[in-house]
This record gives C-alpha cells, structure tokens and sequence, in this order.
C-alpha cells in the first residue's frame, strides 16, 4: 500500500508564523492545508503566496463552505488552490456547486463529514457527485470531549467508493500507523507538527512512521 499524503494543518493566524511552519515541514509534507482560521483572517492572498512559494505542493483551503459553493469556492480555486472543502451538511446542491467551481479549475473538492448524523449517506452522495476526497474529521471541540476518528474512518473504507478518504482530529505519531492501516489515503497532522519543539523532526518522524505503516 502506497504511504498515505501527510497533510499539515497551518492554523496560525499570523502570515509570518504560517511561512516559516510550511518552510519547515516543506521536505517531509505533501499539502499545505491553510485552516479555517487561517483563511478567514488572511484571505486568498495568502493561497497566492504559498502557491508561489510551493509550486509543487498541493494546497488544500479549508473553506467549510456552507452555502453558496461555487461562488465561494472559485476565485480560491483561481488563486492557484488545489483542493477546498465544503461541509456534508451543507446539502448536496451547495456541495455540487463547489464540484462544478473545482472541474472548472482543474482541481479538487473534499467533502467534510463533521457533524454530518448519517456520514455514510453523506459520502455515497457526495461521491455519485463527483467529489474527489471524503474528509473524516474529529473537530477541536469532539477531541476534547474525547473523541476520535477511527470508527467512522472504518465506516466510510468499508464502502470502497472511488474517492481518497482523508482523516483529521489530533492525529500523532502514536496514531498515524493506526489510521493509515485503516484505510487512510491523506492524514491530516497539527499539533503534532506545530506545537513539538521541532516541528520539523516531528514531521519526518510522521512521514517515516506512516511510510512503515
């Protein structure tokens, strides 16, 4: 089994911060994700500066688009974006648009599965649309309540649909083997990079333990 991508999460709301991580964990990651925060603070300028900077990184913008897809989705797709996201319970007409906004461009779109009650409905919809990647994701607040991942990372491979699966929600490197043994095609990583005291050891040592796995 191929390595699964390892995705950083860049969650800082200072531009300087974001450009000094990604140049950190630039050898050892193979998306830049620039979060929610992130891209709401600092808008499609900063898509345009990391894509300049990383040409030949994929950059996924994390949108969680809840209405209006392709409106909101395409000048990031513009700016040289390759994947964004769109929320499951949006609706499949909002999730369409941002699938319509990505053919466009060339690019892609991931459907995020937080919150979402039936995400097994979700992600067969959201595939028989044309979306690219599934995104299984244990948000901030479910982390801390003492959630994970990995049930419905199980439930959404076990359904062998022609999309790559994506996991988020405190992934380590205690856990990066686990869920890419489960089916995992991108693992998304934050903390665990951003908060060690090198992230850039921390990111080889991710990317060589999910290499292993």
């Amino acid at each position: 089994m191929a390595r699964p991508l390892i995705q950083l999460a860049l969650d800082s709301l200072d531009v300087n911060q974001t450009l000094k991580l990604a140049g950190l964990a630039a050898p050892y990651v193979d998306i830049f994700e620039i979060g929610t925060p992130c891209i709401k603070h600092n808008g499609v300028s900063l898509v345009r500066e990391l894509r300049k900077k990383y040409p030949n990184k994929l950059i996924l913008v994390d949108l969680k688009t809840m209405d209006a897809g392709e409106y909101e989705a395409t000048p990031f797709y513009a700016a040289g974006a390759d994947i964004c996201t769109v929320l499951g319970v949006s609706g499949l007409p909002t999730i369409a648009g941002v699938i319509k906004a990505a053919n466009a461009h060339n690019a892609e779109v991931q459907v995020d599965l937080i919150n979402v009650p039936d995400k097994v409905a979700c992600a067969r919809e959201s595939a028989r649309l044309g979306a690219h990647i599934i995104g299984v994701h244990t948000g901030l607040d479910a982390q801390a309540a003492g959630q994970t991942p990995f049930a419905d990372l199980q439930a959404i491979a076990r359904l062998n649909l022609p999309v790559r699966i994506s996991v988020a929600g405190g992934i380590k490197q205690s856990t990066v083997q686990q869920v890419a043994r489960a089916g995992a095609n991108i693992v998304v990583v934050g903390a665990a990079i951003y908060g060690a005291p090198s992230p850039a050891d921390a990111a080889r040592e991710i990317c060589e333990l999910a290499g292993a796995a």
